[in-house]
This record gives structure tokens, sequence and C-alpha cells, in this order.
């Protein structure tokens, strides 16, 4: 009887991300801005006052609320920050999941912004909005630094459990720091990550 029920249990079964009931899920917006056939990259420059990552660099987004698809998260959370409405916001794609080690899946989406003019960012959250030629993201490579990133084991570690005890080799694994330059802007962290994807996909 077993082997039937497992059948009716997994036939829906949506895969996902082994673990992320314990991860913390965001939604981003990469936003495209045509101007005079030119597509540019739009990115906020974070209030100073936020609790947050004050004065980073990002792009729109935030938590996927209990009751949200990323989707609808995505095309909210842009809507708030830079006031705009969703009728402004074309979304084109899905790009790939983000993992950060820090414990939380970023979902992209990459999308057109059709009438710059009408955004009014909200102070609250953004300091200032900028463009980024895409022309001069592609041309032009980031600044890269390989960081490991290492499991350091739990105090009560039960080594007695495992093969090796004490010597067991855990593997570390990379992880990449992309610094890409703009005028005075500095466009790093996971916001240089879900960049280089998008750039990898376009190339």
């Amino acid at each position: 009887a077993m082997s039937s029920n497992l059948k009716e249990l997994l036939k829906d079964y949506k895969p996902y991300i082994n673990g992320h009931q314990n991860m913390k899920k965001a939604s981003v917006l990469i936003p495209i801005v045509k101007k005079n056939n030119e597509d540019f990259i739009l990115f906020e420059v974070r209030s100073k006052t936020l609790r947050s990552q004050p004065n980073e660099i990002s792009f729109p987004g935030g938590m996927i609320e209990k009751n949200e698809t990323p989707i609808t998260a995505c095309i909210r959370e842009t809507c708030e920050e830079l006031g705009t409405i969703d009728s402004n916001i074309e979304i084109v794609s899905e790009l790939d999941l983000f993992l950060s080690p820090a414990d939380i899946i970023i979902h992209t989406f990459v999308g057109f912004i059709h009438d710059l003019e009408s955004l009014n960012p909200n102070k609250d959250e953004v300091d200032h909005i900028f463009l980024v030629p895409l022309s001069h993201l592609l041309e032009n490579e980031p600044l890269r630094y390989k960081n490991e990133v290492r499991v350091v084991p739990n105090k009560n570690f039960p080594y007695d459990l495992i093969p090796n005890k004490k010597n067991y080799k855990f593997k570390s694994g990379n992880y990449d720091s992309l610094f890409y330059k703009y005028d005075d802007y500095v466009i790093w962290g996971i916001t240089g990550k879900i960049l280089e994807n998008f750039l990898n996909l376009i190339k």
C-alpha cells in the first residue's frame, strides 16, 4: 500500500531548493530603460537611513511575503520603491535563482520600465536612481576576487559518528566578489552577482 501512497504524495511536487524553509526569500527586478534607442539598466542607491545596507547600490526588490508569488513580490516592491504602477513594468523573463551562502534565495526578473519620467522614487528607501548603459557593462569586465566559503563545525560536532573522526576533510567552496565600476558608482555584492548572470545570458 505504501508504494501507491508514495506516488500519490509526490505526484504534484514542484522541486525548488533543499532547505528553503529555513531561508529568506526575495525577489528583484533588473529594470531596463530605453532612451534614444539605447538600453540602460536602472539602479537604486539605497537610502542612508535604512537599517539594512544603507547607501548600497541595488536593484528594486524585497522580501517575498507569505501569500505572494516571486513575480507579484517583484512588481509590488518595484512599484513601492520607484513610485510607479504595474502597467509601467513589462516583465520579460525570469533569470536564474541566486543562492547566497548567507541563507537567502533571490528570484530575479528582467523587465522594461516604459516611462522613466513618471517615476517618483520613495525617499524613505531610495536615495536616488541612476542609469548605466548596457553597452558599458558588456564591454567592461568587472574586478573579480575569489573568496572561500568554509564549514565551521558546531562546537559539539559528533566526530565519533563519521569516518576519519576529527580528521574529516570538509569541502570548501568559492564565492566570487565582482566590482563593476561606472562613474563614481561601484556595483558589487549580490547585485553584482545578479548583474553578471544577466550579462552572461545576453553576451
